[in-house]
Order: C-alpha cells, then sequence, then structure tokens
C-alpha cells in the first residue's frame, strides 16, 4: 500500500495527497505534518519507511470538504486520491493485493465547483496572462458557472485588470514570472500565482483546446482574438483538463473584453474607494454590500462584475438604466419579481457540476426548480408587456433568453423523488412511476425486508427465544442475534441443524441459516439491480440536461440580470436615487450629492440627515481645489462624486436629486495614507506611486480625486510637489479633478489657471468652538483647525494649549526668528501649570505645604522624569491644600 501511495505522490509532487483508505482520507510523511498543523487535528503514525516511524493524519469522507476548504485557504493544493474498485475485487487477485486508486482530481483555489466550498454571492475566478507577437492577453473562467472571458492588454493597464478580476488563481508562463518589470506585480499576487510552464501558453496548442472544448473546427463564430487572447484561454482550458482529469464543464462562448470597454480603475482606487471590499478587507461596510438587495446568487455575482466593470457604452448604460427605471415605475410588478426570483436556485453552478461529472439528484432538482422559476418569472413579464408603454428593450431581452422549458420541468418532476440524497450513488432518488423496470426491483428488494421481519418471527417461534432478532452490519450481513443466556437453545437439539453458530461476544451470540443467507442474496442483488438502474436513469436525465445546457444557461444569465435591475430599482425606491444622465460629453455635474454608503450608515444609527453637496465639473471649470479643516467633510466629498460615476456607469440611479455625467473611462483616486513595508515603501512612497500612476495615465477623459498630496514631507517639498501636480492635472492631464489639500497657498494659483476654481467646506465658529457644517462653498479657507481637531480628538489640554501659543507665535511674524525663541525655553510645565480663568485655583498660603515642598526641590538634581513626577506630586498638594 505505501509503494503504491508513494508513486502517486510522486506524479503529485506540489499537492497534498488525499489517499482514501475506506471511510478516510489519509495523508502521510510530510503532507500529513504540514495538513495537521494547518487543520489543528491530530498527527499520528503508522509502519515504517526506511527506519523510520510514517506521520499520518485523516479525515472522514463524509466531512472532507469542510477540511478540504480550511486547506485551500491555507494556500495548499489537494489530489483527491479514490478506490478504483471494490475491495472484494481486489481479494479476487490474492490475499495481498492492493485496491486500485487514483486520482480523480486536483483541488485548487481557482478550480472549485462545490457550494460547500463557494461563497454562493461571490465569483471564483481562475485567470491567466499570455504574451505574444502584438500584445499581452488575459483570460478568466469562472469553472462553477462555465463563464470565459478574454481582453488584450496592456502591459501598463495588467495591474488594472487583474485587480478588476481579483482572482482567486492567476496562470503566469514562466517567461513572463522572471520578467523585471513585473516583478512588483507578481509581489502582489505571489499567493495566488501558479507558474505554468511556457509552452502550455502556445498560442495553436490554445487555439486547438478551444476549438476541442467547444466541439467546432474554427473559433471564427465566436468573434476575432489575438494570439495572446487564445493563448491565456488555452491555458485556462489545458489546466482545467489537468486539474480535472480530463473533464472539462459545458464553457459559454468566449466573451471578449475590448479596449476601452469598461471603466478602468486601479488596484489603489479599488481600494481608496472601497467598491467591494473595505481597507480592512471586510465586505460589510463596503460599496458592495451597501446597494445589494439581490435575492439570488447569481444576481449578486452579476451585480459585482457590473460595480468591478462599469460600462463606458452610452447605449448600453441606457438600456440598464431603462430597466432600472420601468421596474421603479411598477413597483407591483417589481415585488412580484423579486418574490418569484426568491425561489430561484443557483442554475449555473448546478448544471457546470453536472456537466463536470461532479453533479447529484439534487442538481437535477435544482434545474427542474429553477427552470419552473423561470416560466413563472416570463409568465409576469408577459403581463407587464400589457402595460402602457410595453417592456423595455432590456426585459424583452430578459424574457427571450428565459426560453420555454415546461416539458423539460414537467419530464424532471416526473422522474425525480420529493426526497432526494446529495450523491446519485445513494440510490432512492427515483420517483416511483418513473422506470417500471426499476419499481419491480425495488418492488423485490422491499418485499425481502418484508419478508426478514416474516422470518424473524418465525424463527423467535421454533426457537422458543421470543427476544431473537434479525439484524444486519457490513461484516456478517444479515445475521440472527440472541443474548448470552438463550445461546444454547439454539445450540441444542433440533434447533441445531437450522441454526448456525458464527459469532460469540460477550453479551449477545450470532447465527447463520441457509434460509437466510439465501435472502441475503436475493436482497442483494435486488438492491444493486435497482441501483445500477437508477444510475442509468441519473446518467441519462443528465445527458438530457446536457443537451439543452446552452438554453439553460441562457435562462440563468436571464434570471441574474432581471434580479440586478430589481434589486437596483429597489435600491433606488428605498435610497431616493434619481436616473443619471450619462453621455459622450465632458460635463460632471452633480446637484445634490450624497456619499451612498455614509448615508446608509447615518440612517441605520439615526445620526441624522447626510448634507448634501453640489460638484459641476464643466469644462471650463474642470478643476476644483478644495479646502478646510479635517472632520469638514472633504475626503467624503471626494470620494461620493467618484461612488456617483461609477455607480451611473453600471447602470443604476444614484444618491443624488440630479447628475449629467459624460462617460469617465478611467477613474484614479489617492485618498488616505497607508504604508507598504513589505516592498519597503513609506506612507509617502506609496503615495508618490499612486500619484505618479495618475499623473502618467490620466486623460481628458478621467476623473481624478486627490486628497492631501504632498503632506508626508517637510513643509516646502510638499507644497511643492503640491503645485506641480495642480499644473500638470490643468494643463497636461486636462481631466475632470478634485484635489483636496491643507496648503492654502494653491488657491493663489486660481488667478493663473483658467479651469481652477476653489471651494471650500463650509464652517461655523460660535463660542470659542468650531461646528461643520458639512458644506461645500465657492472660495478658500483661511486656516486649517487642525488645532481644534486635536482638542476634539482628546489631547491633553496642556499639549492643546500649548499647541494654541506655539501657532499664534509662528503666525505673528518671521518665522525662523519665532522657532529659535521656542527653542530657547521649553514652556511646556507652565503650560501644564496654567488652568482656565474660569476654574483658577486660590493661590496657596504662603507657608503652606506647597511652598516648603517646593523649596525643599533641587532642580540641577533631578533627572526629567523625577523633574515630572515631582510636578505631579506639587500638582497634588495644591489640589489637596484647595
Amino acid at each position: 500500500m505505501m509503494a503504491q501511495y508513494l508513486e502517486i505522490k510522486q506524479a503529485h509532487p506540489d499537492c497534498l495527497l488525499f489517499y482514501r483508505m475506506g471511510d478516510f482520507y489519509e495523508l502521510f510523511f510530510e503532507d500529513a505534518v504540514r495538513a495537521s498543523a494547518a487543520l489543528d487535528i491530530a498527527l499520528t503514525k503508522r509502519g515504517q519507511h526506511q527506519g523510520g516511524d510514517i506521520p499520518m493524519c485523516g479525515v472522514p469522507v463524509h466531512s472532507h470538504e469542510s477540511y478540504l476548504q480550511r486547506l485551500i485557504r491555507h494556500g495548499f493544493r489537494v489530489a483527491i486520491c479514490e478506490q478504483m474498485e471494490d475491495p472484494a475485487e481486489a481479494k479476487k487477485r490474492g490475499a495481498k493485493s492492493v485496491v486500485k486508486r487514483g486520482v480523480i482530481r486536483i483541488v485548487t483555489p481557482g478550480t472549485l465547483t462545490e457550494d460547500s466550498l463557494l461563497d454562493a454571492r461571490s465569483s471564483n475566478w481562475l485567470a491567466a496572462v499570455a504574451e505574444a507577437a502584438g500584445g499581452m492577453g488575459l483570460a478568466w473562467l469562472e469553472l462553477s458557472t462555465g463563464e470565459l472571458a478574454v481582453q488584450p492588454v496592456e502591459r501598463a493597464g495588467l495591474a488594472a485588470a487583474i485587480g478588476r478580476l481579483d482572482p482567486q488563481e492567476l496562470l503566469v508562463p514562466e517567461r513572463l514570472a522572471q520578467a523585471p518589470d513585473l516583478f512588483e506585480l507578481w509581489g502582489e499576487w505571489k499567493e495566488r500565482m501558479t507558474i505554468q510552464p511556457n509552452p502550455r501558453f502556445d498560442s495553436e496548442n490554445g487555439r486547438q483546446r478551444l476549438m476541442a472544448a467547444y466541439g467546432v473546427g474554427s473559433l471564427d463564430a465566436y468573434g476575432a482574438f489575438t494570439r495572446a487572447e487564445v493563448a491565456a484561454a488555452g491555458a485556462i482550458v489545458g489546466y482545467v483538463e489537468l486539474t480535472q482529469k480530463g473533464r472539462i464543464p459545458r464553457l459559454s462562448p468566449p466573451r471578449r473584453v475590448g479596449p476601452g470597454a469598461v471603466m478602468e480603475i486601479d488596484a489603489a482606487t479599488r481600494r481608496n474607494l472601497e467598491l467591494v471590499r473595505t481597507m480592512t478587507g471586510e465586505r460589510r461596510g463596503s460599496l458592495l454590500a451597501t446597494i445589494d438587495r439581490t435575492v439570488t446568487g447569481a444576481g449578486a455575482r452579476l451585480l459585482a462584475a457590473h460595480l468591478a466593470a462599469p460600462l463606458t457604452d452610452v447605449a448600453a448604460i441606457a438600456r440598464r438604466h431603462d430597466m432600472v427605471g420601468f421596474l421603479l415605475a411598477e413597483e407591483a410588478l417589481r415585488q412580484d419579481l423579486r418574490e418569484a426570483l426568491k425561489a430561484c436556485p443557483d442554475l449555473e453552478r448546478a448544471l457546470s457540476r453536472l456537466t463536470l461529472g461532479r453533479g447529484g439528484p439534487r442538481d437535477l432538482a435544482a434545474i427542474r426548480d429553477g427552470l419552473a422559476q423561470a416560466g413563472a418569472v416570463r409568465a409576469l413579464l408577459a403581463a407587464g408587456g400589457t402595460l402602457p408603454d410595453g417592456l423595455p428593450d432590456g426585459l424583452k431581452a430578459v424574457a427571450a433568453g428565459l426560453g420555454e422549458h415546461a416539458a423539460h420541468v414537467d419530464h424532471l418532476r416526473a422522474a425525480l423523488a420529493a426526497e432526494l440524497p446529495l450523491l446519485a450513488r445513494d440510490g432512492g432518488f427515483i420517483a416511483r412511476g418513473y422506470a417500471p423496470q426499476l419499481d419491480e426491483l425495488v418492488g423485490l428488494r422491499d418485499e425481502s425486508r418484508r419478508l426478514i421481519a416474516g422470518l424473524q418471527a418465525r424463527y423467535a417461534e421454533l426457537s422458543g427465544v421470543p427476544t431473537l432478532k434479525i439484524k444486519h452490519n457490513n461484516v456478517l450481513g444479515y445475521h440472527i442475534e440472541v443474548t448470552a443466556t438463550h445461546a444454547d437453545k439454539l445450540l441444542s437439539g433440533k434447533n441445531r441443524e437450522t441454526f448456525m453458530h458464527r459469532q460469540t461476544m460477550a453479551n449477545a451470540v450470532r447465527f447463520g441459516t441457509v434460509e437466510l443467507s439465501d435472502l441475503e442474496r436475493r436482497i442483494s442483488e435486488a438492491g444493486d439491480r435497482a441501483l445500477a438502474v437508477e444510475l442509468e436513469l441519473f446518467e441519462a436525465l443528465v445527458a438530457e440536461v446536457g443537451g439543452r445546457a446552452d438554453a439553460i444557461a441562457a435562462a440563468a444569465r436571464a434570471l441574474a440580470a432581471l434580479d440586478v435591475a430589481a434589486s437596483l430599482a429597489e435600491l433606488a425606491a428605498e435610497r431616493r436615487q434619481v436616473r443619471p444622465v450619462v453621455d459622450r460629453s465632458l460635463a460632471f455635474t452633480i446637484r445634490g450629492g450624497r456619499h451612498p454608503v455614509v448615508e446608509a450608515v447615518l440612517d441605520a444609527q439615526h445620526g441624522g440627515p447626510f448634507v448634501a453637496n453640489d460638484c459641476d465639473l464643466a469644462p471650463d471649470n474642470r478643476l476644483w481645489l478644495l479646502t478646510g479643516p479635517n472632520m469638514a467633510g472633504k475626503s467624503t466629498f471626494l470620494r461620493q462624486n467618484a461612488l456617483i460615476a461609477v455607480l451611473a456607469q453600471i447602470g443604476a440611479f444614484v444618491p443624488a436629486d440630479a447628475a449629467h455625467i459624460g462617460v469617465v473611462d478611467r477613474l484614479f483616486s489617492r485618498v488616505g495614507a497607508a504604508d507598504d513595508l513589505a516592498r519597503g515603501r513609506s506612507t509617502f512612497m506609496v503615495e508618490m506611486v499612486e500619484t505618479a500612476a495618475i499623473l502618467n495615465q490620466a486623460g481628458e477623459r478621467a476623473l481624478v480625486i486627490l486628497d492631501e498630496i504632498g503632506r508626508g514631507t517637510a513643509t516646502f517639498d510638499g507644497l511643492s510637489i503640491a503645485w506641480a501636480c495642480v499644473e500638470h492635472l490643468h494643463d497636461a492631464n486636462r481631466c475632470r479633478a478634485l484635489f483636496a489639500t491643507h496648503y492654502h497657498e494653491l488657491t493663489m494659483l486660481a488667478s493663473k489657471l483658467s479651469a481652477l476654481s476653489c471651494h471650500t467646506m463650509r464652517i461655523k465658529e460660535w463660542q470659542g468652538d468650531v461646528v461643520f457644517l458639512h458644506e461645500v462653498a465657492a472660495g478658500a479657507a483661511d486656516r486649517s483647525y487642525g488645532i481644534h481637531v486635536a482638542k476634539l480628538a482628546g489631547l491633553p489640554p496642556p499639549v492643546v494649549a500649548r499647541a494654541d501659543a506655539v501657532l499664534k507665535l509662528l503666525e505673528s511674524g518671521d518665522q525662523n526668528a519665532a522657532i529659535h525663541r521656542l527653542a530657547e525655553d521649553l514652556p511646556l510645565f507652565s503650560a501644564a501649570l496654567k488652568r482656565p480663568a474660569a476654574k483658577a485655583e486660590a493661590p496657596a498660603p504662603r507657608g503652606s505645604a506647597v511652598e516648603d515642598a517646593l523649596k525643599a526641590v533641587n532642580p540641577d538634581e533631578l533627572t526629567p522624569r523625577q523633574a515630572l513626577e515631582e510636578l505631579y506630586r506639587l500638582r497634588a498638594l495644591a489640589l489637596g491644600g484647595a
């Protein structure tokens, strides 16, 4: 057995080997050590190899998926090695024969299909990058749904394209993995990279693989693809063949994302805007979590895909807006559709498992129920078509995609039983009356079981032992069991001729009879034959589903699209959102815009209404310089306008009173501060890298939001950098931009740059305090109120008072002279002892404890720490005396 194990392991050296032994998957040697540590399970030993103990651990077959999920999350690849024959067959070859075993699949992060290993509301992309003459190509596949897409990419845009997909596994050829100019990119994805030999990315081999997968002699019917795109897609198909041991699921026709078809958003911007995850990596608090009202897993995945890749095609955006607008107006229809959609299983993933040979009876039931609901939804839309304006084009396309499946649904209803097992091999999933041959075998099996009950009663009477039982286990099969006290009755007299002793235990004795053995054989044969017939019927039903796979997949896509449109309409009704005007102009006019996430949080916490603000980046006013204090809402204002652009271009309504947006082809955001210690980058270095990417790539259709550029270095250095960035954005990039800063000196640029205007966050000073109004108004702030914010944050009063004194001194005249004066004395302790006039303590009387203690202090002998401790002691004496 160990020789067999080592041979299989040698063929899969980069995987943990799940080696099937009865009811367990066992792991040995180093695999066992690594798996036991990752899973926190016991590490044992079994036998010896080359004089040393063999480490071993194992997981139960019936619950192995939960362990598999944890191993995949730890970054392991797992080869599933199954028993390929019945152990009884192996015994026929000899007592020492080993059961045949073989790897049936390799489980990797990008090739999961089981519901228990996947998030129903998130896609699980397997991506590949290839390079060929003429450029680079990117391909991505969702194995659990069969969706395949390709895109031509330039080297400079590769990081943004991969960031958009966020693949769970990324296939990279060896030559690209070693490219010096891509070193940093691969560093970001190293935990998800799988490096493959270069030949697997050959474009001609890729073309052959794709044609074989689709069963066609040419790819021309699917469109024109570059050699790099074909190489990437072919590499993915080849990898699936490798990991699934020759099995390939049904694949959707390859969808091509052309250059400029979607809004480009780089990884830094996605993080800054928290589109699908927050800065801490959580879904909750992201834009996706805030807008998601979908009721199906497929709809949730499609919404996430839309949010990751906003459109730039005005007509396509309008079609989505038409669908949302129609369903917003028709509330009753919308609610009926959403109720029908709630009953829809995940058609896409059930279909993929069935076509991959990994499905079960419940997947057939999911196809049946999903197609039944598709029919119900189609009927609702048909009724909606009688409304005055009829259905918009998008919903007409949905209705057509749903198709007609009544006959197939009726067939599956007739075939499948009410209660279904998870696996086909468990049997019992074909309904009575569907297959007469099966009914006969099941009847024979069940009749035999009734004969067992009758035989037990007869044997009890014959033996004179009323407690006699006929039982069954996997070792003895059917057998007679009596207590030890009654065993003699079966071993004596005439009973000896009928009952044959088989096993003696502490409290019971077991017997057999010729009649019982014959009946057991008949039951076993009937059960085996019934299961064989059921499995044949199952394969026939799966083949029937496979024959209708394209129509079923189209229905699944239509249901998901409808779910997204209905959910966005529900969101618009709930959050008071409006339809934006999206066109090919360079306009960006938002009236009464609101931040969707912040507004939702305020509503949930009953924190009062969100303060809406306008933003107008007209071509002659395309660069706004925004000043104002911290905590006044600058970052919120910047982000909300970027998020409104994203929502508008995914086809959603937007949180505003009105919006007119000229298509944004690229979105850039540099908001917030974070370091990147893993790559040796300080906060300021990260800021400069992200700023450089913006200034090098933004064009006139881009939307840029920048916050606090230059604040991570010395004052004059930072001011100089910020000044130069503003000029470059205005004169070279000529894009629409919001630039927030504390460098008030930049407002002087308004007289020099024609398309720049100054705006500020309004505040109100009241009785020495500052009230943040969170309103944006034309003009510039005269100061930043940083000390006030420090006070709100809870800095000790002495520190706040000292900071205020230093600020007044620095603002009073020559800064160099002021700094020298500050350095000559450090009146921090005197500031600490000062009290506001309203709370002044009465002076200590002459000869008080404070004076006596003070006279006893020799400052020249005190360390700084002792001086501070003495200060606190004197203060305590003063307060005690008062």
